[in-house]
């Protein structure tokens, strides 16, 4: 067991573990999913407000949030272990989002 800020926690650093979290895997997918929606919606109000909106960006900001969109419809029909597997990868994709 790890501790990391003070919050005990099983698993690899690798594997993420959502399991002390309230609603388990698919609360932490629904909110990992959210963010990077958020994070989508913020950029591209912030593309189209520039002085010379790049609109291929906008598009591809579109499509990443389209994409996220979908594996949130699909996460409403998910089993648990699906559900922690989708937390997982949007969890990684919002850092890296952020680190972009």
């Amino acid at each position: 067991m790890i501790k990391i800020e003070g919050v005990a926690v099983s698993g690899t650093p690798d594997e993420p573990d959502f399991s002390g979290l309230e609603g388990g895997e698919e609360q932490a997918a629904e909110d990992a999913l959210q963010e990077v929606v958020n994070w989508y919606n913020t950029q591209i109000i912030a593309e189209r407000r520039a002085p010379v909106p790049d609109e291929e960006r906008i598009e591809e900001l579109k499509a990443g949030r389209q994409a996220a969109l979908a594996d949130q419809a699909q996460l409403a029909t998910a089993d648990p272990e699906e559900a922690g597997r989708i937390a997982a990868v949007y969890a990684a994709r919002l850092r890296e989002l952020k680190e972009s």
